[in-house]
């Protein structure tokens, strides 16, 4: 297994360990760290492994990510309506 994969599943076991947790601000603060150290860490999956896994670890990212994404694809479409 390349350096590459196993940082993009250690970043993924560390997003579900935190899941775990309570928090007050529902997660947000921790969504923008792992938005944060997980787009270097796809770029350097897709750089060593090709586009496919690229693509692979962007679905698996965006499934632990998804309100985030949810919250993205609403206020687009609201700046896209005006």
């Amino acid at each position: 297994m390349s350096v590459s994969l196993l940082l993009a599943c250690l970043w993924a076991v560390t997003a579900t360990v935190i899941a775990m947790f309570p928090s007050r601000d529902k997660h947000w603060r921790v969504a923008y760290g792992l938005i944060a150290v997980g787009i270097p860490i796809l770029g350097f999956v897709t750089y060593q492994n090709g586009p496919w896994l690229g693509l692979i670890v962007l679905a698996a990212g965006a499934s632990i990510l998804r309100w985030p994404l949810i919250y993205l694809w609403r206020w687009a479409r609201r700046k896209a309506a005006r």
